[in-house]
C-alpha cells in the first residue's frame, strides 16, 4: 500500500519533466491547471449554468448548515500573498508521518483480526469507522453534527453490533460437517438438485464457522479497535490540511514514503523480537517468511503489484 502511494512521486517527477521540456522553470501549483482557482479575480458567475450551480449549493447548505468545507484548497478572493494556509515545507512535512503511522496501526490490526473471523464479518465490522470519525470530528475538530446524523451513526453502529453478535453466537466449537446428519437426509428427500444447493450452503457455513466463538470475538474487537486508528488518521489529515497547503498528490506521496520507512523499521524490530519463536518456527511477524511467500508464489506477487497500482 505504501509503495503504491510512494509511486505518486513518479507522477510528480513526470509533471516536472513535462514542464521542463516545455521550457517552464517554475512548476508550482499556481501554474498547474489542475490546481488553478476557478475565479482568480473573484468575479461572480454570469452564465445560467453557474448561477444554477451556485443556487444548488446555497439550497444544499440551507438544508444542512453543518455540511461545509473547512477551508478550500485555494480561496478565490485572495491574492497569492494572502492565502490563509501556510505552505507545508521543510521539517513540517514530518507531520504527515503521524497519519501514516495511524494507517500502519489500523491496517495491521485489521489484518490480524481477519485471521480470526470470516471475510463477511470483517467487512461489516469496518462500518464502525463512521462512529469514531464522527466522535473525533466533534471532539477535536469542533464540528457540529445534527440530530439526524447522530441517529444515522447509532443505526450504523447497531447494525455492526448485530453482525458481531451473530458471528460470536453463531459459531460453534467445531466446523459443520457437510453431507451428514439431518440436513443431508432432508436434502435427499427434496431431490438431487436441491441437495446440491443445500450442500453448497452448508460448505459455506462450515467455512464461516471454522473459528471458535472466542476467536471471533477477539477478531471483532481487533477490527473495531483498528477503526480508532483509521479515524484518527482522517482527523489528523483534515487538521493538517486546514492549516497547511500542499498539492494533494504530494501529500499522498509523502504519506506513502513515511509509511514505507516506518513499516520497514518496525518489520525489522518485530522480526527480531517476536518474528521467530523459541522452537524456530515463524510467527505472525516473520519477515523472512513473508518476503519468501511474496517472491515464491506468483499469485501473491501479482496480487501485490495490482494492489500497488490500484492504490497509487
Amino acid at each position: 500500500m505504501f509503495i503504491g502511494e510512494s509511486a505518486c512521486w513518479l507522477v510528480v517527477l513526470g509533471s516536472y519533466l513535462f514542464h521542463l521540456a516545455r521550457g517552464g522553470s517554475d512548476t508550482t501549483s499556481a501554474q498547474d491547471p489542475a490546481y488553478e482557482p476557478l475565479n482568480p479575480n473573484g468575479p461572480e458567475p454570469s452564465s445560467a449554468i453557474d448561477t444554477d450551480d451556485e443556487g444548488a449549493r446555497v439550497s444544499e447548505d440551507a438544508l444542512d448548515p453543518t455540511n461545509i468545507i473547512a477551508k478550500p484548497l485555494v480561496a478565490p478572493n485572495l491574492t497569492a500573498g494572502d492565502k490563509e494556509r501556510i505552505p507545508l515545507t521543510g521539517w513540517k512535512v514530518l507531520l504527515l508521518a503521524l497519519p501514516a503511522c495511524c494507517d500502519i496501526a489500523g491496517t495491521t490490526l485489521m489484518n490480524v483480526g481477519l485471521l480470526f473471523v470470516a471475510a463477511s464479518i470483517y467487512q461489516m465490522t469496518r462500518g464502525a469507522l463512521v462512529l469514531f470519525v464522527g466522535l473525533f470530528s466533534v471532539i477535536f475538530l469542533k464540528r457540529h453534527l445534527g440530530g439526524w446524523k447522530w441517529a444515522s451513526l447509532f443505526i450504523v453502529v447497531l447494525g455492526v453490533a448485530l453482525v458481531g453478535l451473530a458471528g460470536v453466537f453463531g459459531n460453534k466449537e467445531r466446523p459443520v460437517d457437510p453431507g451428514h446428519g439431518d440436513g443431508h437426509v432432508k436434502a435427499e428427500l427434496m431431490g438431487r438438485g436441491f441437495a446440491m444447493l443445500t450442500r453448497g450452503v452448508q460448505e459455506v457455513a462450515g467455512m464461516a464457522q471454522e473459528h471458535t466463538a472466542l476467536e471471533t470475538l477477539v477478531g471483532i474487537m481487533l477490527i473495531a479497535g483498528a477503526q480508532i486508528f483509521t479515524a484518527t488518521q482522517f482527523v489528523l489529515e483534515e487538521s493538517i490540511m486546514e492549516k497547511y497547503e500542499l498539492e494533494p498528490i504530494k501529500v499522498v506521496g509523502w504519506e506513502g514514503f513515511f509509511g514505507m520507512v516506518v513499516t520497514l523499521i518496525l518489520m525489522g524490530i518485530l522480526h527480531g523480537a517476536v518474528g521467530v519463536t523459541e522452537a524456530g518456527k515463524g510467527g505472525y511477524f516473520d519477515a523472512r517468511e513473508g518476503f519468501k511467500q511474496v517472491f515464491s508464489h506468483r499469485a501473491i506477487a501479482v496480487s501485490s503489484v495490482l494492489i500497488m497500482i490500484s492504490i497509487g
